[in-house]
């Protein structure tokens, strides 16, 4: 996926977020964070949209200036803190132009970075939020195939005090383009490669589920797996989610 597709993915699901917190009953739990209700999501999501946004908006080189908003008293306070941050979020990333060098956590520091990581985050969060009131919803293959992609990344090759993997996992989805295999690497790293590849471990599904898989969203059975299945539970044990 390019720029203008993590955009357009971003200012569909941002709104449509919030809409289906809005539909649910204010303490419903949050099955994919089950320390949440609705609200606690709403904030959530709010307090992420004001960083990256503040990030990007102020050209930050560190988040040290950074300031936390306060959390309001009320969940309708919460959710209109959330609904303006969802636009300043959408309106800052669609004015900034994609080179522009900000402060990342990884070794990219540009906005392009920021927008791919706030559509992603976003779409995740909204398969939580429609999951509250079990409405149906499965985010785009291709959109998922790029959170796979992203996951794999950033999220899986540096792990404090990770186990070495056992073995290599091909990851495969069925509805979209996307293999991926991830083999042991020195010490406690791992290497990850865009290929079809045999693995210890196959992880095989569409997109969605792949991705939900990942993020803890969907147990490791609501996807395929094939050959050795302890690999592939080591594999998902060492992964970070946060």
């Amino acid at each position: 996926m390019d720029h203008p597709d993590h955009l357009a993915a971003l200012r569909r699901d941002a709104p449509a977020l919030l809409e289906a917190i809005r539909a649910a009953e204010p303490t419903t739990r949050v099955a994919g964070c089950p320390e949440w209700d609705a609200i606690d999501l709403a904030w959530h999501i709010g307090e992420v949209h004001d960083f990256w946004a503040s990030i990007v908006r102020d050209r930050m080189a560190a988040p040290d200036t950074y300031v936390d908003p306060e959390r309001p008293a009320s969940p309708e306070e919460v959710l209109e803190f959330a609904d303006a941050r969802a636009r300043l979020v959408v309106d800052t990333l669609e004015s900034a132009d994609p080179a522009e060098p900000v402060w990342t956590w990884t070794d990219r520091h540009d906005a392009r970075w920021v927008l791919r990581r706030m559509a992603q985050e976003t779409a995740v969060h909204r398969a939580d939020a429609e999951a509250l009131t079990v409405r149906p919803y499965r985010i785009d293959p291709a959109l998922a195939a790029d959170g796979i992609d992203e996951f794999l990344e950033y999220f899986v090759p540096a792990v404090d005090d990770a186990p070495p993997l056992p073995g290599s996992v091909h990851l495969h989805c069925e509805d979209t383009d996307g293999e991926w295999v991830v083999r042991p690497a020195p010490g406690a790293a791992v290497s990850v490669t865009r290929e079809h590849a045999k693995g210890d471990a196959a992880i095989r599904g569409a997109a969605n589920d792949l991705l939900l898989v990942l993020w803890r969203r969907l147990p490791l059975d609501a996807v395929e797996v094939i050959g050795d299945r302890a690999v592939a539970e080591a594999f998902l044990g060492r992964t970070r989610t946060e």
